[in-house]
């Protein structure tokens, strides 16, 4: 019997740090700052010099935060002062009357991401992310990463701009936004404590320089077609930026502005290939250590694929890969921490929790409670089709959220990490590289803080 893969993660420390040691970890990672506890408890408080925190980990609290009461406990500010310099005032970061409006502008243009429409750009892409591998030497380590960056930003490049994408654009936004991430928790966490005066103004230029990288690349695509629009000369091209530039405000008839355009589809790029990249690349490390799975994937992808291009219809017949994503998505959510603001003064499981308090919800927390999953660590994609872990799913899963604020691309991101993770180890056995251990760290997104180097050994063909 094949031994199960339990992926390394941040050992957490026997007992909760002083607030001086937790603000030193969380600077580089906030999960260096959990403690074993953190993976069983219902509730946490943590009372820092600027912000009263609670993390909730009970199933029926998390319900209350993100779903019944949502309107009570809106998106929060650290939220927007992470963010905003990327993303500006897109949907992600406003609340209330505003995220309203812009939801209901929104809505329309995705269509255009509904997945029959967009999965010839999946193919596409994927099929271009097969040809750049096929240039590697056979068995040749490489750090799937940055590839895995590539191939999801290039579908949503696609799907929002109808045009693929450089590898030299996705390179400069993969290390753009490293960067941005690395430094995010510097930026952040001095406010928390109430000590804004100890962020570097050389972290804010670096993190603001980056922003603007990113952002520059995607103004330089909109801009023209926003012009021809605004002249009464579409393009012509049926894509999500078509849309955007088509919605229009119900109660006043106008439409996004140049500059919350360009936030809008920040956000939409952002999101759309960030998290999937994240989860991606750490599916394919637990495969390199799960080579019976591997062999499962591609007896699969034979019976129902075979020789012949993959087709719309073959996905949700690509159980075991479709699988393989969930119980990524759960052991390696891409956003790992979600917080929410208290707007008024309310009881939690026996404390009095203080209008401006921050509630964390986390999917990295609850994903791996050890009183809501068995064998919360181990990489077990059976689970998935097992009766017995029905309960578990229900109570404990959320990697897309919850309530009004539910990801939006959930159906799209499953759609194309089965089509990618199916198609490449149809093509590919995948080994470790001894010695390498991946580490993870807890900033925007869940990335490694070392790569993920892996070796792909072509298959003989069929």
């Amino acid at each position: 019997m094949t031994t199960p893969f339990c992926p390394a993660y941040p050992t957490p420390r026997k007992s909760k740090a002083s607030l001086l040691l937790m603000f030193f970890s969380a600077r580089r990672s906030w999960l260096d700052a959990l403690y074993e506890r953190s993976y069983a408890m219902q509730m946490g408080e943590v009372h820092l010099p600027g912000m009263d925190l609670y993390m909730v980990n009970d199933p029926a609290l998390v319900r209350r935060v993100m779903q019944d009461e949502a309107a009570d406990f809106p998106k929060s500010p650290q939220t927007g002062e992470a963010l905003g310099p990327l993303l500006g005032e897109s949907i992600f970061t406003t609340n209330g009357a505003q995220w309203q409006r812009q939801r209901q502008m929104m809505n329309p243009a995705f269509a255009q991401a509904r997945l029959n429409v967009a999965f010839p750009a999946m193919r596409e892409a994927t099929a271009d992310m097969l040809a750049r591998l096929a240039q590697l030497p056979d068995g040749a380590e490489y750090d799937v990463e940055v590839e895995m960056t590539h191939v999801t930003a290039d579908i949503i490049f696609r799907t929002i701009f109808s045009q693929p994408m450089g590898g030299e654009d996705a390179r400069r936004i993969f290390e753009a936004f490293a960067r941005y991430q690395a430094l995010a928790p510097r930026l952040m966490l001095p406010s928390v404590y109430g000590v804004r005066w100890l962020v570097w103004p050389w972290d804010t230029w670096r993190s603001r320089r980056a922003a603007r990288e990113i952002r520059g690349l995607l103004e330089k695509l909109i801009r023209p077609r926003f012009e021809a629009y605004c002249a009464g000369r579409p393009t012509g091209d049926v894509d999500i930026l078509q849309a955007f530039m088509e919605a229009r405000d119900e109660a006043t008839g106008a439409p996004f502005g140049f500059e919350e355009l360009v936030d809008q589809v920040a956000m939409l790029f952002l999101a759309g290939h960030e998290t999937s990249a994240s989860a991606l690349t750490w599916a394919l490390h637990m495969l390199a250590n799960a080579p019976d799975i591997q062999e499962r994937m591609v007896a699969e992808h034979r019976e129902v694929v075979g020789e012949r291009a993959p087709q719309n219809g073959d996905m949700k017949q690509l159980r075991l890969a479709w699988n393989v994503f969930r119980e990524t998505l759960r052991l390696f959510p891409p956003v790992g921490f979600v917080a929410r603001e208290a707007t008024k003064a309310c009881p939690m499981r026996g404390k009095q929790v203080q209008a401006g308090a921050t509630i964390v919800v986390s999917p990295w927390l609850i994903q791996r409670h050890r009183n809501i999953w068995p064998q919360p660590d181990v990489f077990d994609p059976d689970r998935w089709d097992d009766e017995a872990s029905r309960e578990s799913q229900r109570q404990g899963y959320l990697p897309f959220g919850m309530g009004p604020r539910v990801c939006l691309g959930a159906a799209f991101a499953l759609q194309e990490a089965t089509l990618i993770l199916s198609s490449l180890i149809a093509r590919y056995r995948l080994s470790a590289v001894p010695g390498h251990v991946p580490q993870p760290v807890g900033r925007l997104t869940i990335r490694s803080a070392n790569g993920v180097r892996l070796r792909l050994h072509r298959r003989a063909a069929c």
